[in-house]
């Protein structure tokens, strides 16, 4: 792994024949540490989280004073524009990527995710790492992040592990409209139901803020691309980590993000880059 932005005296480090150095030469590439990654995907200063809200937690921080929740998206995508591989993201993954997954994973208060990527993607509930617990616990935070399921039909099976065994209960976000009898076959599995909109569907920023009452406050959306778009045309995104996966896969596949587009484009800058293996890993946050 080695850093190419922002510009530090390591990135411009002389390259290894003593000529000057340029940001991110290959002299500076090495093996990142669990701390390492941890501090350079640090949620911002301030952002209270903890997961005393649905675990029950008497570390929690729930409802102190903090700039309010920070919603981040980890998304990979091939040179090609490709969010997906037959259906699934890891195909176009690499180990370097997993590593931030499961880094920004550890960071998280909440995971949110669209119904339809848990089907496709097979989504079990987040485990506890032995190598986050101190962080964690420093941070007010429970074992392992909660997964927060956006769905407006509750069309799920919910004797899959994510529902019938989860380290946390996984929460349901959904509309005042949905079916009754949904709601009651997913409380009947452990599940807890989130009232997040006045119909069938999700309000996004009301999603947002739904999660932060339960104490939510680092937030991490893995997608897919149509809940993505839901949240980047809502305004309610503060920051994306995208990966660009060194493949091309032409097809059909979608994009990162999908629906309707935003009647004017929404700036985001530059935070960070880092690369391995010709995987480049940006970090970018709202104007």
């Amino acid at each position: 792994m080695r850093r190419l932005f922002p510009v530090t005296d390591e990135t411009a480090a002389p390259a290894s024949d003593g000529a000057p150095g340029t940001p991110g030469t290959a002299a500076v590439a090495r093996d990142w540490g669990l701390d390492e990654l941890a501090e350079a995907y640090a949620y911002p200063v301030g952002v209270a989280g903890s997961s005393a809200g649905v675990a029950g937690s008497t570390t929690g921080v729930a409802g102190s004073a903090g700039p309010g929740p920070w919603l981040r998206a980890n998304m990979v995508s091939t040179l090609d524009g490709a969010a997906q591989h037959d259906g699934r993201s890891q195909p176009i993954s690499s180990a370097a990527d997993m590593r931030i997954f499961g880094t920004l994973r550890g960071l998280a208060d909440v995971v949110i995710v669209g119904a339809e990527t848990v089907r496709q993607e097979g989504y079990r509930p987040a485990r506890a790492r032995a190598d986050f617990a101190a962080r964690r616990a420093a941070a007010g935070q429970g074992p392992a992040p909660a997964i927060a399921v956006v769905s407006a039909s509750l069309d799920l099976d919910f004797s899959l592990p994510l529902f019938a065994s989860p380290l946390l209960p996984t929460l349901l976000l959904t509309g005042a409209a949905a079916a009754p009898d949904r709601i009651a076959a997913a409380e009947k599995a452990g599940a807890r139901v989130v009232i997040a909109g006045d119909g069938r569907g999700v309000d996004p920023a009301r999603a947002v803020r739904a999660l932060a009452d339960l104490g939510l406050h680092r937030l991490l959306t893995e997608g897919g691309p149509r809940l993505l778009g839901q949240l980047v045309a809502a305004g309610v995104l503060d920051e994306l980590c995208l990966t660009v996966s060194p493949m091309l896969t032409v097809g059909d596949a979608q994009r990162i993000a999908g629906g309707p587009s935003v009647a004017v484009p929404r700036r985001f800058e530059l935070t960070s880059l880092l690369e391995e293996a010709g995987f480049l890993f940006s970090r970018y946050r709202r104007t």
